[in-house]
C-alpha cells in the first residue's frame, strides 16, 4: 500500500514538472501612487473669467490674470482670492471676492484707498510710516481683532518693498461708515482711510470671516515700479 502511495506521489510530482503548475490566487498588480494634484494648478485662467463674467463687473482681464498668477506664487491652499482693483475710481465697486474652486463671485463691493494716495483715483503709493498712503501687491490674511472700526483684519504684505511694512503699519481690513453710497452721492468718491482697504459697515463682517485664516489679497494699480518690479509678477507681464 505504501509502495502505491508513493508511486502516486512521484508520479504527480512529475506531471506537474511536465504541464507546469498555475496558480488559482488571482494577482492584483498594486495600485500606483498618485499625487494629489495641487488645487493651484487646476484652473483655466479665462475660464474662471469667462465664466463669471468679470468684464461686465468691471475687472479687467489682464488685472484678473496679474492676480491668478500672483496667487499660484504664495504659500496658500485656500481657493478664495481678493482682488482690490485701484486702477477704477472709487465711486465703482472694485473689490471682487473669488472663490476659484467653486468659481463663484461671493463679493464685488466698495472698498477705499488711502488719504494721500489721491481723491477719486488712487495714484501714489507708500510701504513707509505715516505715509496714510496704500501699498501695492499681495498680500496674507491673518487673525481677527476688536479695534476702534469693529471686527478688523490683520494683513501680512508678502512683497518687500512694496507692501513688507503693513503689519507695523496697522493696515488691516476694516469696515468703514465713509465706504458707501451716500458718501459718493454726496462727495462723488468714498471716504479715504489711512492706508487701510476698509469696506462697507454692512459686509464688512461677512467679508472678514469668509477671507480670514490665510486667503491671498492682491491690490493692484498700473502702477510701472510695481508692475517691472513685483517678484510675484515676474514673466506674467511680458506674456500677456
Amino acid at each position: 500500500m505504501k509502495k502505491v502511495v508513493w508511486l502516486l506521489v512521484v508520479f504527480g510530482l512529475a506531471y506537474l514538472a511536465t504541464t507546469g503548475f498555475k496558480s488559482t490566487r488571482k494577482v492584483v498588480a498594486a495600485s500606483p501612487v498618485v499625487e494629489p494634484v495641487p488645487a493651484k494648478k487646476t484652473f483655466s485662467r479665462l475660464d474662471v473669467y469667462d465664466q463669471l463674467n468679470l468684464a461686465h463687473s468691471g475687472l479687467q482681464k489682464n488685472v484678473f490674470e496679474y492676480a491668478l498668477r500672483g496667487w499660484q506664487k504664495t504659500d496658500t491652499t485656500k481657493s478664495i482670492i481678493s482682488i482690490v482693483d485701484l486702477s477704477q475710481p472709487s465711486n465703482k465697486k472694485r473689490l471682487y471676492i473669488v472663490d476659484l474652486v467653486n468659481k463663484k463671485l461671493l463679493f464685488n463691493t466698495y472698498v477705499s484707498h488711502g488719504q494721500n494716495s489721491g481723491d477719486l483715483m488712487a495714484t501714489q503709493f507708500s510701504n513707509t510710516n505715516s505715509s496714510f498712503q496704500s501699498s501695492l501687491g499681495f498680500y496674507q490674511t491673518l487673525n481677527t481683532y476688536m479695534g476702534k472700526h469693529g471686527l478688523s483684519l490683520q494683513l501680512k504684505g508678502l512683497e518687500k518693498g512694496f507692501n513688507d511694512n503693513v503689519y507695523n503699519r496697522n493696515i488691516v481690513l476694516h469696515g468703514a461708515d465713509y465706504v458707501c453710497e451716500d458718501f459718493i452721492r454726496k462727495n462723488g468718491r468714498l471716504g479715504r482711510s489711512q492706508g487701510c482697504p476698509a469696506v462697507p459697515y454692512a459686509d464688512s463682517k461677512n467679508i472678514i470671516e469668509l477671507v480670514k485664516g490665510g486667503t491671498c489679497l492682491f491690490v493692484y494699480a498700473p502702477n510701472d515700479n510695481y508692475l517691472k518690479n513685483s517678484a510675484y509678477l515676474t514673466n506674467a507681464i511680458a506674456s500677456l
